[in-house]
């Protein structure tokens, strides 16, 4: 194992000591800190980026967007942070108390999960976003970043270090590899002494790398294959505004809409329209055969079409039979992270919401919306597309866990 990773791994360990007994209040004031910091530093930020940017030229171009880093997301950077500032403080909370009937009381009390690992691509603002989390809910963080933005995650977490260090905080609440080697990385994914949990971001061979090798617990994150249906009975006016923002809003994201699927009624009718309302955004169509007997100008989809999350101006398009067939396609080809349903029936609506096997499940909303700071949570770590702990957009609460708390006055079991 690697001596230097184990330093790091030791050191979060000792930082998250002194994070998980930190009052609320020290907390908030460094989040504010840390916000004030990236904002002061701007000019260094973007620098480093621009760094970045000049050598990403193997980069394909729909993934540089996330790469890009400029005043204004440094500004919703350090926004995001005051938002998290802003929030409950979830290990201040005791869920519940009660006395049984042994006379023992029990507190159900809320905590870090200790020491958490995050793997992700070329993608700023997790350094940033993890370190605000993690750092509310009293948990160290250990970046491993892709080579693409190593500059600019060098850069973020000096800023973000040196704020803690100013204010007699742990630094090693956040602590950065700087090597971006797979070799590495894959060691990273062993570190079971140290690691609780790890949470990788990023595209699907990532993410499934990292859950197929990691000997230290995984949550799933991110791959999002998410769909559009329009049932039979819906308004096409909405159902064309939602499906162009759903795709193309922002095509590199994984809460973009992948897949278009149209019931057979109104196929007809609402097809051609929404198709050239996509492709008048240079949107690239794929579809199935009877889709293409609607509109000639779509290409075939392939049977891999089905599966593939884009991240790009692509959108493959099915006509369905029936309610009942697109969730069946749906909860086969999903990656369980962001459906939607648009229609005017509300019992269909919510037929769809219970029986699509998703994290989040839309009536007549964009997919678009799946994102923590959306959600209220000032931002997110990761949008779980698993079951176990956690599920969609996780923020603070998704990353405590909770331990019992029991006092007695003498009580042995008989």
């Amino acid at each position: 194992m690697n001596q230097e990773l184990i330093k790091i791994g030791q050191r979060a360990q000792a930082a998250e000591d002194i994070l998980s007994q930190l009052d609320t209040a020290t907390k908030n004031a460094a989040l504010n800190a840390m916000a004030d910091a990236l904002d002061s530093h701007q000019d260094e930020i973007i620098a480093a980026n621009k760094e970045d940017m000049a050598n990403a030229t193997a980069m394909p171009k729909k993934f540089t967007d996330r790469l890009l880093v400029n005043a204004q997301r440094i500004a919703d950077m350090a926004n995001g942070l005051r938002a998290i500032a802003g929030l409950a403080d979830p290990t201040a909370r005791i869920d519940r108390g009660w006395i049984n009937a042994d006379g023992l009381q029990i507190l159900q009390r809320r905590v870090p999960l200790g020491v958490i690992g995050i793997i992700f691509e070329a993608r700023p603002n997790v350094t940033v976003d993890a370190t605000g989390l993690t750092f509310k809910s009293g948990n160290a963080v250990i970046l491993r970043g892709g080579k693409e933005a190593i500059r600019t995650n060098i850069a973020l977490a000096k800023i973000l270090r040196e704020t803690l260090a100013a204010r007699q905080l742990p630094a090693d609440a956040v602590q950065l590899i700087e090597d971006t080697s797979h070799e590495l990385a894959q060691e990273m994914m062993n570190l079971t002494d140290y690691i609780d949990v790890l949470i990788p971001r990023g595209g699907q061979g990532l993410i499934q790398r990292v859950v197929k090798t990691a000997t230290v617990p995984v949550i799933e994150t991110g791959a999002g294959n998410c769909h559009v249906y329009i049932d039979r009975d819906a308004d096409l006016q909405m159902a064309t505004d939602i499906t162009v923002n759903a795709k193309v809003q922002r095509p590199s994201v994984c809460n973009a809409a992948e897949k278009l699927l149209i019931h057979q009624d109104v196929a007809e009718k609402f097809l051609p329209q929404i198709a050239q309302a996509l492709m008048n955004h240079g949107v690239q169509l794929r579809g199935d055969e009877r889709a293409r007997q609607l509109v000639p100008a779509m290409q075939e989809a392939s049977a891999a079409d089905w599966d593939t999350e884009y991240n790009d101006l692509i959108m493959a398009v099915k006509v369905v039979d029936s309610l009942d067939a697109a969730i069946k396609h749906i909860n086969h080809h999903s990656t369980h992270h962001s459906e939607v349903i648009v229609t005017k029936d509300i019992a269909r609506g919510q037929e769809f919401q219970q029986r699509i096997n998703s994290a989040c499940v839309y009536v007549n909303a964009s997919t678009r919306f799946t994102d923590g700071g959306v959600f209220g949570f000032g931002a997110e770590i990761g949008i779980s597309t698993q079951k176990l702990h956690a599920r969609g957009p996780m923020g603070l609460n998704q990353l405590t866990t909770i331990k019992y708390e029991i006092t007695g006055n003498g009580q042995v079991r008989q």
